[in-house]
């Protein structure tokens, strides 16, 4: 009887495999797959709920607006009804927003600003409205308001 004492690889020796075997892995996932499909539903149910019905009625008129446009150099233009007009200075915007804070209701203002103006022509605006009373006041982008 004879022994082979040589280093192990003989021709009919299957290699070693090193690979990590994914079979279980794989299974796993599938199992978690469709665990995950079978309690999605369950989670999504909706639950009814009887809400009160508002019995305010709506506002019987429009709201009154007031645009005041401010260009990039300051110029700022008082637009209501449909009529504009130049503001040549802030002495005469303030007599406008004064007028307009005496009303017994005020007129919505809204600002709008050109993307091009500097902060303090928008700031002295807003500073003003406030400081004579006006309490609707926003500002609006050029772009996104209507005409």
């Amino acid at each position: 009887m004879g022994m082979n004492s040589g280093n192990g690889a003989a021709a009919k020796d299957p290699e070693e495999v090193v690979d990590i075997n994914t079979t279980p892995l794989i299974d796993v996932m599938l199992v978690m797959l469709i665990m995950l499909i079978i309690t999605i539903p369950v989670q999504t149910h909706a639950v009814k709920l009887n809400m009160p019905v508002s019995q305010t009625p709506p506002p019987p008129t429009q709201p009154d607006v007031v645009t005041i446009d401010v260009d990039f150099d300051g110029t700022a233009t008082w637009t209501r009804r449909g009529s504009s007009e130049v503001l040549p200075d802030q002495h005469a915007m303030e007599l406008h927003l004064a007028a307009a804070a005496q009303e017994a209701e005020q007129p919505e203002v809204h600002i709008r600003p050109d993307r091009l103006t500097r902060y303090r022509f928008v700031a002295s605006v807003l500073a003003s409205a406030q400081r004579l009373g006006v309490t609707k006041i926003g500002l609006v982008d050029k772009d996104d308001a209507s005409e």
